[in-house]
């Protein structure tokens, strides 16, 4: 396993737990995790080593919740999705890591405004653009996109499906089978640059039961909070971590 400190094993152990939770019970409690593996592992092997702990993550998720996916939002989303992963895979192979961290916040930051401001803005613009097939299509290969490049497409989803009016499980359901899709997906792109490797498997291995131990806790806490606190919760953890993606950026390119 890595070389880590017994707080940084620490950290590794609590980004486990929140990658179980955030696929189960706050799908937005996932950019923590980004954040938190960042700060343990330069940014691009961050992404490597979490991939297959996402994996883990989403094979409960997709069996617990199999029964409240909505296939029809996914559908459409497929070639758009593709397209932005192959993106994703080429700017990943000569991005910087603060300039990747500072992209993923304003992206993620941008989309929070419109979904919060959409009323006021279609009424400015005299357009429903939110609901137009350009607008989602757009949200398709962004999400694709901040996949490859980040395991960071949790925000973006919760903005597409948010605006789908999604009950809390389908929610949760339908979030899933699109992250174990396209993660699954990635795997040979991530093992082709070596961000996937025997040694980032081994460390994989050894956090799994964090890992399900968080997945439980998801189950037993969504049907505690109701639907609008689940959505104020879903959007203002999304802002945070984009705020701070933001922040480690500007402080990376001042150095």
């Amino acid at each position: 396993m890595f070389d880590l400190t017994v707080f940084q094993l620490c950290l590794a152990i609590l980004a486990a737990l929140l990658i179980g939770f955030s696929k189960t019970g706050v799908p937005s409690a996932g950019i923590f995790f980004v954040v938190i593996l960042a700060a343990i592992f330069p940014t691009k092997e961050s992404v490597g080593i979490l991939l297959p702990m996402l994996i883990a993550a989403d094979i409960v998720a997709v069996t617990y919740y199999r029964r409240t996916v909505i296939w029809r939002y996914l559908v459409t989303l497929i070639p758009w999705v593709f397209s932005g992963i192959i993106i994703g895979f080429f700017v990943l192979r000569s991005i910087t890591d603060d300039e990747l961290s500072l992209l993923l916040g304003i992206i993620i930051l941008g989309l929070i405004f419109l979904h919060i401001s959409k009323n006021k803005l279609e009424s400015w613009l005299q357009s429903n653009f939110t609901e137009s097939s350009v607008f989602l299509n757009l949200l398709g290969i962004l999400a694709g996109f901040t996949t490859m490049v980040g395991n960071a497409a949790g925000a973006i989803m919760s903005i597409y499906l948010l605006s789908k009016g999604l009950k809390k499980n389908e929610f949760i359901g339908t979030g899933a089978w699109f992250f174990i899709s396209v993660n699954v997906i990635k795997v040979p792109f991530f093992v082709s640059i070596d961000l996937i490797t025997p040694a980032t498997l081994i460390f994989n291995a050894w956090m799994i039961p964090a890992i399900l131990i968080g997945t439980w806790l998801g189950i037993k806490f969504l049907p505690r909070i109701s639907q609008k606190h689940f959505q104020t919760t879903i959007l203002a953890l999304s802002a945070v971590g984009g705020i701070k993606l933001i922040w480690d950026g500007i402080v990376y390119l001042m150095k």
